[in-house]
């Protein structure tokens, strides 16, 4: 299954400003309410985090954690999933967990 991004930087700032945020040790996750009716996904990967082997890697990760629960999200919502320094490296159990804890403390999974 697909899913929709987010492409311009002014939608990643509208996010970043207008939308509410969680983190926890590995990710940062941004959430903003959307008319689309479907979700819109952003990841960013700064070079904070590694050169840009680790980096790719990281969004890979994100990227596949997504994919694979992305009926579980409630729709209507930009998210912008921003990984952190200490994401570099990480498996990809340590990743998904880390996101679906972000989509527990946003209250936008459906855990069925």
């Amino acid at each position: 299954m697909i899913f929709h991004s987010i492409k311009k930087n002014r939608e990643f700032v509208d996010v970043y400003h207008r939308g509410k945020s969680y983190a926890n040790k590995y990710l940062v996750m941004y959430v903003l309410n959307n008319d689309f009716g479907e979700n819109r996904f952003g990841i960013t990967v700064s070079k904070k985090v590694g050169n840009s082997v680790v980096r790719h890697r990281t969004t890979r990760l994100i990227r596949e954690s997504i994919r694979l629960h992305l009926n579980m999200f409630e729709k209507s919502f930009d998210i912008v999933i921003v990984a952190r320094n200490t994401a570099k490296g990480k498996k990809f159990s340590d990743v998904e967990s880390a996101m679906l804890h972000l989509g527990r403390l946003h209250g936008i999974l459906n855990e069925e």
